[in-house]
């Protein structure tokens, strides 16, 4: 199988792959150096089928996710689904904002936060929204860490989107608290406390 390099990360490398004719995503979790080998091997593993098995779980909410088409957790290795599409960070608008807010209010429904919501994890194609890269994904409970994935998202649209900033985000807070079963208000409380941390931090 031909492997074609599409982006390399701190955790793991992105290839572009030919699957029975057809186009797919590799993502290989690469080595570290500094961990002993089985050491690494063991926790590359475990967090390929974790990462797989968020992927899943995601999609039985009614997210849009790849498709997996293969685990190979000896080798840290998914092969899934290539999404024919543009992503959002290029094309990216207030109305997708209400969208991006809507299914982040359904992963906070189900306990499960992203870890790594940015627009470049967003994918459109036709009317349909993917989100992608669930690597750094967990389960939580907590209203901090739903607030941690909401803050990561508006600093992102704040930075690399400052021209449509505004309108983007609001229309991200109203789609997620059209569908939200959590305290709203106590979760944005939480995020200007998690930035007004942020300030001080900077200023000491």
């Amino acid at each position: 199988m031909h492997y074609q390099i599409i982006k390399k990360g701190a955790e793991a490398d992105i290839f572009l792959v030919d699957w029975y004719k057809d186009k797919a995503i590799s993502k290989l979790r690469t080595s570290k150096r500094y961990r002993h080998k089985v050491l690494d091997n063991i926790i590359r593993g475990r967090r390929t089928i974790h990462e797989a098995n968020m992927l899943h779980a995601a999609k039985t909410t009614g997210i849009k996710t790849p498709f997996i088409y293969f685990l190979d957790p000896k080798r840290a290795e998914i092969i899934m689904e290539y999404i024919h599409g543009k992503n959002v960070k290029d094309i990216i608008s207030k109305e997708i904002g209400k969208e991006i807010g809507k299914y982040v209010s359904i992963l906070h429904n189900n306990n499960m936060i992203h870890g790594d919501l940015t627009t470049s994890n967003f994918i459109v194609d036709g009317n349909n929204l993917y989100l992608i890269d669930f690597g750094l994904s967990f389960y939580s409970e907590r209203i901090e860490d739903m607030a941690t994935d909401i803050r990561v998202i508006k600093e992102i649209l704040s930075s690399a989107h400052i021209h449509i900033f505004e309108e983007t985000y609001q229309n991200f807070l109203d789609g997620y608290s059209e569908s939200t079963v959590h305290n709203f208000s106590r979760i944005l409380n939480i995020v200007k406390e998690i930035e007004r941390r942020g300030r001080y931090s900077r200023i000491i």
